[in-house]
């Protein structure tokens, strides 16, 4: 995967998408979604995307996650045409390439802070020797390496959604993509996590997108575009 996606040469854009578009079907025709999106991405923007509910702000973020197909369009990632890997690649791509936060934060409840982060690690088949300076590292990002023995069923929801931030990074990704990270959090810890984002956007080799309703969290963001009636327009 590595070899059909990392080999593109650096001057590339990390995201581009050209008319995305994506269509549903339903019994009374076809509700359309997305109309010809077009968006880039480059290392250590950090970019937020706004809209109504239902204004199809998820369904662009999975589809730049590949864990939904468009209906047509194209989606470049450092140059490679992503949506033609098979779904092995495209699952190699996600465990290597991305890392995901969404508003619940979906950690393993019985299991430590430290479980949390090496299962990901597994999953990628990362040695076992290296796991532990990964995992800490990741911690140390969001300021919570004193938690990692802790149980996930122990933290606070803030330090739970920073957990799921550090997951999100503990694979090195090239982009975090988070989908309402601050829905269930209070200001202080909403602001937390996006001086997270910031500072590793700020590092220069990931880039974040973020599905926000909250004009004050886009605000802190390098880009702002707006998706309403299927149509993305950069702010």
């Amino acid at each position: 995967m590595s070899s059909r996606v990392a080999a593109a040469g650096a001057d590339q854009p990390l995201i581009q998408v050209s008319r995305l578009a994506k269509h549903y079907q339903n019994g009374q025709g076809t509700i359309t979604v997305l109309k010809e999106i077009n968006l880039q991405v480059e290392p250590g923007d950090m970019v937020a995307i706004m809209g109504p509910s239902g204004s199809g702000k998820s369904t662009l973020l999975f589809i730049l996650g590949l864990l939904l197909p468009p209906t047509r369009g194209t989606y470049l990632f450092a140059g490679r045409d992503v949506l033609n890997l098979d779904r092995t690649a495209q699952a190699e791509f996600r465990r290597h390439r991305v890392g995901l936060v969404f508003q619940s934060c979906d950690l393993l409840e019985k299991s430590t802070v430290y479980e949390n982060l090496e299962f990901p690690l597994i999953y990628a088949g990362v040695d076992r020797r290296d796991r532990p300076p990964r995992i800490m590292a990741a911690l140390e990002r969001v300021k919570l390496t004193h938690r990692v023995r802790h149980g996930a069923n122990l933290l606070s929801g803030g330090e739970k959604q920073r957990v799921a931030v550090a997951r999100a990074l503990v694979n090195q990704p090239q982009v975090i993509l988070a989908d309402e990270p601050t829905g269930q959090l209070d200001r202080e810890n909403s602001h937390l996590i996006v001086d997270h984002f910031q500072e590793i956007a700020a590092a220069g080799g990931t880039a974040v997108v973020v599905v926000t309703h909250d004009p004050e969290i886009a605000a802190r963001c390098s880009r702002k575009y707006l998706l309403q009636d299927g149509v993305l327009v950069e702010l």
